[in-house]
């Protein structure tokens, strides 16, 4: 008599390997197809493009087109009118940027239509498609970061080390930021330490997105000990990039430069009694409500410790300020490159 089949186990660690094979080819495959369409989306775009601009072709021939695509090609979808002078659009926006015409094709149709009907000058672009694929926004965490106006922020309000952290990690100066959005809390106006705290820790999915894709979370109110004495740091994260431990001290006030001090403790706890061979020395992450940039440049200066001071905001800022300083800082550069 054949013994019974052994009852099915969905979680056999055994197949672990072979799923993650059938899991990669799946996501391959996904990342083909979307290039093929892409590229596709291109090439449709470059031939209207050229027959528009040779006058063989006006507007009422794309609808026409469309309309042609929809009777004899009824299971086409995305080939509407508008869609095809999208497609016109994103052609000639990208023909020329060398840099960025193979980026696209690793973005989605969706994502591809937000940055270049949203994006004002050629160096956005680049900047958020670059981003996206980096981070691997969804479509809903990169309409956040354009009303978060993340490029007009990181060209004017550059994010402020110490001398120390620009020379033990130089990359860290881009991957961290002058200012957070932390929106998605909901916090009040007169929000206290814990409020903040508890609300991070309950959003931290979100948190860890403004954050970036290669922070992992470590730890709340992690335990540090010192000559008998007992700490807790209010969050403790590594970054897989920077190869190190990054501890997140929380104030919602100002920054103050006694604040430092305490940072700079808590790093030299965790260097001397958390850090593993392989490690890298800790980074310090000041998380403010406010700060004055003179006083945080001086409270910088003199630091040993790798550390940054960076606001929290709990609203996104208001977009066309941003924009104004933007155009102040181009036009400025201008300026100074015209007197040299």
């Amino acid at each position: 008599m054949t013994a019974p089949d052994a009852p099915r186990n969905t979680t056999d660690d055994r197949f672990n390997e072979v799923l993650a094979l059938i899991q990669s080819a799946k996501q391959q495959a996904i990342q083909a197809v979307n290039t093929q369409l892409i590229e596709l989306y291109w090439q449709v775009g470059a031939y209207i493009s050229r027959k528009l601009e040779r006058a063989e072709w006006g507007d009422s021939v794309v609808s026409q087109l469309a309309e042609h695509l929809a009777q004899t090609q009824p299971g086409l979808r995305g080939f509407t009118r508008s869609n095809l002078f999208r497609m016109c659009q994103f052609y000639e926006t990208y023909q020329a940027e060398e840099k960025v015409a193979p980026l696209v094709r690793q973005l989605s149709w969706s994502h591809n239509l937000i940055i270049f009907s949203q994006s004002k000058r050629p160096e956005e672009r680049e900047f958020y498609v670059r981003m996206a694929i980096q981070e691997r926004w969804s479509k809903r965490e990169l309409e956040r970061q354009f009303k978060a106006a993340l490029f007009e922020r990181s060209v004017t309000q550059p994010v402020k080390v110490s001398a120390a952290l620009r020379q033990t990690h130089p990359s860290a100066l881009e991957i961290f930021r002058d200012a957070y959005m932390v929106e998605f809390l909901d916090l009040p106006g007169g929000h206290a330490e814990t409020d903040l705290h508890q609300g991070l820790l309950g959003r931290l999915k979100e948190f860890l997105i403004e954050l970036g894709r290669d922070f992992c979370f470590v730890g709340s109110q992690y335990p540090l000990q010192v000559g008998g004495r007992d700490f807790a740091l209010d969050l403790l994260f590594f970054h897989r990039g920077l190869n190190c431990l990054v501890a997140i001290e929380l104030k919602v006030g100002r920054f103050e430069p006694e604040y430092l001090g305490k940072l700079n403790f808590y790093l030299e706890a965790l260097d001397r009694g958390e850090r593993k061979p392989h490690e890298n020395p800790a980074i310090g992450v000041l998380l403010c409500a406010s700060k004055e940039d003179e006083v945080v440049e001086y409270a910088l200066n003199r630091s040993l410790s790798p550390a940054l001071i960076a606001e929290y905001q709990v609203q996104l800022p208001d977009k066309q300020l941003l924009q104004a300083k933007l155009h102040e800082f181009y036009a400025l550069n201008v300026a100074e490159g015209g007197e040299g």
